[in-house]
């Protein structure tokens, strides 16, 4: 049976596709009333026929992201219960690889946007007196592997951000929770090899074999790492998140997940190097 609670809405970025249009099923499904956003006009027009509260929220765009919250607000009365920031993307390659411009195109998404949009709710939770904001992070927020750096740097600022929010907003009834799953089914890693064909000059690179090894993996059907789980696994987190008491600051997701949280805080750094690196197949996963 489907536990229902009252309606409270709920703002979330990235529905296109994978992880955000999972919990936006999801929490429709416990009676939330879901504002389901997404950067394309045409992904915006497929939820709202699905009968989403759809919007179309663009997080390089400041403008977009104020029309879709005014939006919002006026459709609510001026009330919002939770946000969670999931929309985005990952640029892959070795640091040295990446090029600056593409470097601040990751963070203005997933940093900068994200922080626009959040300042923008935090006054409405607090006039209200409660709030939950979920950011969707990944195990990449606090173990870097080679090639992600790029996408760990940004996840890593967005760890630092939402520890300081939750300390910032205590005693608010605003809670601050961080998601942080491994490898789960979506179309991320396809969007990845997008961003890394589009920004890498491969050929050029000291990291050639290694790059090579990843594409051939990428193309290959089926899931792309061990222990991948499906998008709900991350939906049961947002839930506990949302309606529980005393939400925890942070949700591991997979296996991965809670095996490097817990080996960062025993092994000397030398040592996790090099369990990061056989796990990451040198690069070529």
């Amino acid at each position: 049976m489907v536990k229902t609670i009252p309606q409270r809405a709920i703002l979330i970025t990235g529905c296109s596709t994978g992880i955000g249009y999972s919990v936006a099923n999801g929490l429709r499904a416990r009676g939330y009333r879901v504002f389901a956003s997404a950067r394309k006009q045409g992904d915006v027009a497929r939820l709202a026929d699905e009968g989403f509260d759809a919007l179309r929220l663009d997080l390089d765009d400041g403008g977009s992201i104020d029309r879709a919250v005014d939006m919002l607000l006026e459709r609510t009365g001026g009330r919002l219960y939770g946000l969670f920031n999931n929309g985005g993307f990952g640029q892959p390659g070795a640091v040295e690889d990446v090029p600056t411009q593409a470097l601040r195109e990751q963070f203005e998404t997933l940093v900068f946007g994200w922080h626009h949009l959040t300042r923008r709710v935090i006054p409405v939770m607090r006039a209200q007196g409660e709030g939950r904001i979920i950011q969707n992070s990944s195990v990449l927020g606090f173990a870097v592997m080679p090639y992600r750096g790029v996408y760990s740097g940004a996840k890593f600022a967005i760890e630092g951000l939402s520890d300081a929010m939750r300390l910032e907003l205590h005693g608010s009834g605003v809670h601050v929770s961080l998601v942080e799953p491994g490898p789960i089914l979506s179309r991320f890693r396809a969007n990845a090899m997008e961003k890394f064909i589009a920004n890498v000059e491969k050929e050029q690179s000291a990291h050639q074999r290694q790059y090579q090894a990843a594409l051939a993996r990428l193309e290959k059907e089926g899931p792309a790492m061990p222990f991948t789980l499906p998008p709900e696994a991350v939906l049961k987190r947002v839930v506990h998140a949302l309606e529980s008491r005393r939400p925890r600051p942070r949700y591991f997701v997979t296996l991965p997940t809670y095996l490097f949280w817990y080996l960062k805080r025993v092994l000397p750094i030398w040592l996790l190097d090099r369990v990061l690196l056989k796990a990451s197949g040198g690069g070529a996963r």
